[in-house]
């Protein structure tokens, strides 16, 4: 990669666990050059903090690594005025200005757009908040599982039945996509700078990008409607849009929003065609007047066939459907390496062969070549210098303990 789309473009990472610092990640495989700033001796606390049952583990840092790779690394004590001075000086010469801090920390450290838009005008200062920047609750604090997931309905509406309790979200399930519309807006304000010469503030918020991932329901609210919790799987509306089993114990999801008109070759498919000839399922209108009988013969047709069988037969007759992977056979799915969602990894210490990449492809250019994410303070004097800092400088502010 020589430069690439974003070469010459700086960002100041200022800040912590997913969604915003991995906007900046994404920017950082596509060229610019990415400072992730960290308090001095914690550090982010996704350095440490995601352990437990229900998230992986591995003996690789490897959430370090998905989601800080390619970026230099700072230490700064935020809490001092000697440590603002540092990325105030370091903001003179920035493009990007990257934070997820609620608003009474921006205020406590005066990192706030109002403190850090004077130094700089062509500045694009990018906030991540939990419940937006605006209204009674822009103060307040939370994760994708509370204001995305749990706010926005989804927690409730995607339960299996309507009596199952609510189902959790998984780690970085709602923060990852809320950093692609950072990017997505990022992107905007660079592009909004060639024409006018300034930055500006861009934002989005956990709970924005919960209501968007469930615009459709809650749209049908705002309308005047309603959105029923889904039935128990033996009761769905549609036998032609369910889950099933397949022998061996393997679940796949049918899907035929479309095309009602072929059920007979999906019959055929599955080693069942005469069920078109029964009366219950002969017609559209039937099949949904029969729903429970028809979910019953389908049943029937999937535990007869492995999983491969299924596979195959609904490959064959060109049907649309997915396949419920355990996550140790997601990372042996050849689809993700060929189509990029895999990338090959060639830096040792980032502890696997290939990492899960941006979801963004933009066909003759190519991206970053990974590299492990930096230790805390890493690159400190070497970005200090490059921002003309003096050896003495360097030497007088960590004798104040303002870097490390």
């Amino acid at each position: 990669m020589d430069g690439g789309i974003l070469g010459g473009i700086r960002v100041l990472d200022v800040a912590s666990f997913i969604a915003a610092p991995a906007a900046g990640t994404v920017m950082a495989d596509f060229g610019a050059e990415v400072i992730k700033v960290e308090p001095i001796g914690t550090g982010d606390p996704l350095r440490y903090s995601l352990r437990g049952p229900g998230y992986g583990q591995s003996p690789a840092h490897h959430e370090w690594f998905v989601d800080n790779r390619n970026k230099k690394g700072i230490a700064i004590d935020l809490k001092a005025s000697e440590g603002r001075r540092v990325l105030y000086r370091l903001c003179e010469t920035a493009d990007v200005f990257i934070t997820n801090m609620p608003q009474g920390p921006r205020g406590r450290l005066h990192i706030r757009y109002e403190d850090i838009a004077p130094l700089n005008e062509r500045l694009i200062y990018a906030s991540v908040s939990a419940y937006g920047e605006a209204g009674p609750e822009a103060a307040r604090t939370g994760f994708d599982s509370t204001a995305l997931w749990a706010r926005s309905g989804m927690m409730d509406l995607i339960k299996p039945s309507p009596n199952s309790p609510p189902a959790r979200s998984l780690p970085g399930m709602g923060d990852h996509p809320t950093a692609v519309s950072l990017f997505g807006g990022i992107m905007l304000a660079l592009y909004r700078r060639l024409a006018t010469g300034v930055g500006g503030h861009v934002s989005t918020s956990l709970m924005a990008n919960g209501a968007w991932g469930n615009a459709l329901s809650i749209q049908a609210v705002l309308s005047g409607g309603e959105v029923a919790n889904r039935p128990a799987r033996e009761d769905a509306s549609s036998a032609v849009n369910n889950f099933y089993k397949s022998k061996d114990g393997r679940w796949f999801h049918l899907i035929m929003i479309t095309g009602q008109e072929r059920f007979p070759e999906l019959a055929a498919a599955l080693g069942r065609p005469a069920i078109v000839e029964d009366s219950r399922f002969a017609t559209p209108v039937a099949r949904d007047q029969n729903t429970k009988d028809l979910i019953g013969e389908l049943d029937a047709a999937f535990a007869l066939l492995t999983a491969a069988e299924v596979r195959s037969a609904l490959n064959g007759a060109g049907f649309t459907f997915g396949e419920t992977q355990p996550i140790a056979e997601v990372v042996h799915d050849e689809q993700y390496r060929a189509s990029g969602a895999f990338r090959r990894n060639y830096d040792p210490s980032g502890g696997s062969d290939y990492v899960v990449d941006t979801p963004i492809f933009v066909k003759g250019e190519e991206k970053a070549e990974p590299h492990m994410a930096p230790a805390l303070g890493q690159h400190t004097d070497e970005i200090l210098r490059q921002a003309g800092f003096s050896e003495g400088e360097i030497e007088e502010l960590r004798g104040q303990n303002a870097i490390g």
